[in-house]
Parts: C-alpha cells; structure tokens; sequence
C-alpha cells in the first residue's frame, strides 16, 4: 500500500470496473454534522456563514402540512438531502451512497461481478462506455469504447452517476437488461444483453514474426492484483524465449485502469528507481510524488505503447510516465482522461461517501483528467473497423500495423 499520505489507507484501486471513477482512497469512518430536530447525530463543528434556516423551514412544512404523513420517511428525507448537497458539486465521481448502495459498491471493487462486462463513466455529462471488456456479454453484443448510453430499460440515463446506471446493469446471472445506444452520433439502437459472472483477464503475451523480426506483443486487459505476477511472468518468459528480440509492444488499449500500486511497479520494469511515476495535488495545492522502484530491466528492448479512448487512469499513468521519463512513442488515438483521485469515507449508519480529494500529473505536468493523454502517431480507426477489430489480429489491426512500422 501507499504509505506517502497521512491518511491511514486499507486499499487504493482505479474505479473503473462497471462503475468508472478515479483512484479511490478507502478510509475511516466518519460523523456526520449538526444537531437536528427529531434526528440523532454529532455535532463536529459549526460551519460559518452557512445559513440553514430555508431547510429548516422547508422540513418542518413538510413534518406540519404535507397531506399524507404516513409518506414522510425521515431517514429518506435526510439522505436525500446528502444526496442533492453532494450531486450540487456537479463531479460525477464524488457519490453519497446509502447502506444498501454502499454495500453494492464494495462488492463491486472486490474482485469478480455479475454483470455485461463494460465499464462506464460519466463523460461531457453522458454515461458513456469507456471499454467493454473482452469476451463479454457486452463485447459480443458489439458495444464499443466510446458508445454513449441514453437509456437503461426505459429509464433516460440523463443525470445518472455511473455508480446508480451500474446497479440498475447489474442483476441477476442468466437475466436481460435493455440498453439503448448511440455510436458516434449515429442513430439510437436498442441492445438486450444476458448478465454473466464477469472475470476480467489480466495480461497475455506472444510473439510477433514480421520481416524477419521478432518483436513481444503485451497486453495488459487490466491492472488488478494478478497483473504483478503475471507480467513478471511475461517477462521472464519473453527473455528466456528470445532475449535478443527486436521490440517490446505494451498494448493499453480498452484497458480501464486498475491498481495504482500495480501500475507503478509495471513502470519499474522501464523507469529507473527514483523517476516520478505520477503526482497527485490536492486541492491545498500540496503534492504528493510517487517514484519508481523497479530495476528498469525492459529498457533494453525498443518499446512501444498502444493507446485509445478506452485507456483509463492506471493505464493512462503508466503511459505518461514511459512517454515522460523515456520518450517512448505513444500510438493509437486519444486516451479517455480519467486522472482523478477519491477517498471513500465510511460514515456511522454504514452509508459512505465517495469524494475526489486530488487529481493526476503526468511527470511532464500533463493533467490526466482534463486533458488526457494524447499519441505522439494518431491512427484513428473508422466505425467499421472498431466493430471488427481484433487487438493483436494484424489482419484487422491497422494500429498495431503501424506499431510495426515504427519499430522497422
């Protein structure tokens, strides 16, 4: 774990599984504030210049006048109340969840789920996929990175976090959900996909022939807690099946992110020990740096990186800390920008709050989340060939033919 904050941390994950988000922060429980009429909580301090008295006023003529007291659920009424002081914001990332939510989420971030396969993010104000993963009800169902989701059912998905369009995703194994898509401004379709356990892959590896050249073909699906020991692996396997091979290609495409411990030790296969990986700054305008600590073992092979607009948070900090620290060619298209950095705080009625506490610097100072992270060689893919598609298939992979190009 990270241990370069003050706070005290239990996990710290990319939330990019189903749900989209940033790195996440898991942390301590906390209170809520304010002594309030025929509600129980603490008091931890008085906020100045904060008038309350219009909520008040409204709360009481409704306890007072509203027709139907038997309707009014204080509980509901105090959470919808978090719940609109927080959506206020206006960042899809930072969340109140209610008990029965909130236990929603952490399973969600614990490991394998039932689901589409997809993960989703709230993108200019739309729920937009940010990948589909492979062989998954949603791939095979021909949803693409980049597909924007106008409805859920019936249900406009205008105005949904990403975490409430995932729970209504989300169901039961061998059970439908509708969803109607929109791909590149195109007309709006209706997709029915069967929910299946979702097992994300991790990486896979082999070897390509090309003019009498062998080069290491990589890719990393995601940055979860396998993608350690598996790349080693794939390191290890790739020195021993040719040490003198031509290239290395590290495909990021379609990855969502992941683990941030997991992305800064894959860049200690390239970045020497000491080299910034990535910075976060926090709102007070203090950073916090954090190095690599590897042994830069693969620097002795030609390397390049394929990006696209699928390539979120973890993935888009290992590639700016290569490009930065390396120069190493970025190929692909524009990544999705999602550099943002969240606590998760546990609150005393089992509900939680999600906030964004920092966001993500580039060791060149590039801001992940608002620009994102552009290739040095754009090769931008047309509709038809992103439905067909096959990353690592040269026959229909016109970005990993120009990756070959480069490495010529």
């Amino acid at each position: 774990m990270i241990k370069k904050i003050s706070l005290p941390l239990t996990i710290i994950i990319c939330l990019v599984i189903g749900f989209g988000g940033g790195i996440l922060y898991t942390n301590r429980n906390a209170s809520t504030t304010a002594m309030i009429q025929q509600l129980v909580n603490q008091d931890t301090g008085k906020i100045q210049n904060v008038d309350f008295s219009l909520f008040w006023n409204v709360w009481n003529e409704l306890s007072a006048k509203y027709v139907d007291k038997s309707e009014l659920d204080t509980q509901k009424m105090v959470y919808g109340a978090i719940s609109g002081m927080v959506d206020s914001i206006g960042d899809p990332y930072t969340v109140f969840f209610e008990p029965v939510k909130a236990k929603e989420f952490a399973q969600e971030i614990s490991g394998s789920f039932g689901g589409v396969g997809m993960e989703i993010g709230v993108k200019d104000d739309i729920l937009t996929v940010v990948a589909p993963l492979p062989d998954t009800p949603a791939a095979r169902a021909g949803i693409l990175a980049g597909d924007k989701i106008l409805k859920i059912y019936d249900k406009t998905t205008q105005g949904l976090s990403a975490e409430e369009a995932v729970s209504m995703i989300r169901g039961k194994i061998g059970t439908k959900v509708t969803l109607t898509i929109s791909s590149n401004g195109s007309k709006a379709r209706e997709v029915t996909i069967t929910r299946e356990t979702i097992k994300v892959p991790t990486v896979v590896w082999r070897m390509i022939n090309q003019d009498n050249k062998n080069y290491a073909y990589i890719q990393a699906y995601q940055f979860n807690q396998n993608i350690n020991s598996q790349f080693k692996t794939a390191v290890e396997e790739i020195e021993k099946s040719d040490p003198k091979a031509d290239g290395i290609i590290l495909d990021l495409r379609n990855n969502p992110g992941g683990l941030l411990d997991s992305a800064i030790n894959l860049a200690g296969y390239f970045v020497k020990k000491g080299q910034p990986v990535v910075s976060e700054v926090f709102g007070d305008g203090t950073t916090n740096e954090f190095t690599s600590d590897g042994n830069a073992i693969m620097t002795k092979y030609r390397t390049v990186i394929l990006i696209n607009g699928g390539s979120a948070s973890a993935s888009e900090i290992l590639a700016g800390a290569l490009h930065d620290n390396l120069g190493l060619k970025l190929v692909g298209e524009k990544t999705y920008g999602k550099g943002v950095v969240q606590e998760l705080v546990n609150l005393d009625d089992d509900s939680s709050l999600k906030v964004t506490v920092a966001r993500w610097f580039t060791p060149d100072g590039v801001n992940i989340s608002k620009e994102g992270i552009e290739p040095d060689i754009k090769v931008e893919l047309t509709e038809d060939q992103k439905k067909n598609i096959i990353f690592g298939d040269l026959s229909v992979d016109p970005q990993l033919q120009k990756v070959l190009d480069v490495l010529k």
